[in-house]
């Protein structure tokens, strides 16, 4: 196996472990290197860097006590995405399905979710955590997120939560996501960025790949890798510190309308 097998691996592993505790009822324990990045203290409650503790109250409630155990992100992309009525949304790794759960509340049963996952036992507590729920415009798909199993320009809103920095080609991911997306259509995403200064050494000082922190781009360069791909209006913005110079940030963009300047 190469490096990047094993790596696709290894994270397979952990994501797999991470619903089959979460369809156990068991949470990942703050600092828990399996489920919740590394050496976090405050992956949970108020002080929380990953996991369900990043949604407010009122997303809570009501979802499956399965989707909320089995959240691993930095951040809330559905807020992030500011989603409306109607709207067509691909979420990239959708986990046990909390993301694609908020997404179908709100863009409504004229819009619809695709939720993106590589992982068969983070889908299937996906869609057991979509049927609890009793939504009805949400379909998960088996897949990688370097290969997006949709045809182009077929969606309005990509979202991703803590999920990006761990692809091994985020060229790639970055490629497909404008392809996918109709003329118009925008990026929302939740992923851990590193501070410009850092370098690839210094980050893994801080974290393993599978721990969210190895993989992370600075600053820079996950804006230059969203204008290569094509994406205008691009902002990335820090929201937390999750390790010494690495951050979990909101990551904006958009694709320009047809005739546009």
């Amino acid at each position: 196996m190469t490096q990047k097998d094993l790596l696709l691996e290894e994270i397979r592993e952990r994501y797999a472990a991470a619903a089959v505790a979460a369809t156990e009822g068991l949470a990942c324990g703050c600092g828990d290197s399996s489920c919740c990045g590394e050496a976090q203290a405050g992956c949970c409650g108020e002080r929380a860097v990953f996991g369900p503790g990043l949604y407010e109250a009122t997303d809570r409630e009501g979802l499956p006590g399965a989707a909320l155990l089995a959240s691993l992100g930095c951040g809330n992309p559905t807020a992030v995405a500011e989603l409306r009525e109607g709207e067509t949304v691909l979420d990239l790794g959708s986990g046990g399905g909390i993301d694609a759960i908020l997404s179908a509340k709100r863009v409504g049963p004229r819009g619809k979710v695709y939720g993106l996952d590589m992982t068969e036992e983070m889908l299937a507590l996906a869609r057991e955590n979509k049927r609890q729920a009793d939504v009805h415009n949400v379909e998960f798909l088996t897949g990688y997120i370097e290969h997006i199993p949709l045809p182009t320009a077929t969606v309005d809103v990509v979202i991703s939560n803590c999920v990006i920095n761990q692809s091994s080609d985020k060229a790639k991911v970055f490629a497909e996501m404008f392809r996918v997306l109709r003329p118009g259509g925008r990026v929302g995403v939740s992923d851990v960025v590193s501070s410009n200064d850092l370098s690839p050494h210094e980050r893994a000082e801080r974290g393993s790949f599978v721990g969210c922190i190895a993989g992370a781009l600075s600053f820079h360069e996950y804006e230059q890798g969203l204008r290569r791909a094509g994406f205008d209006g691009i902002e990335v913005t820090p929201t937390h510190e999750v390790a010494d110079g690495i951050f979990g940030a909101i990551v904006k963009a958009h694709k320009r309308e047809r005739g546009s300047s």
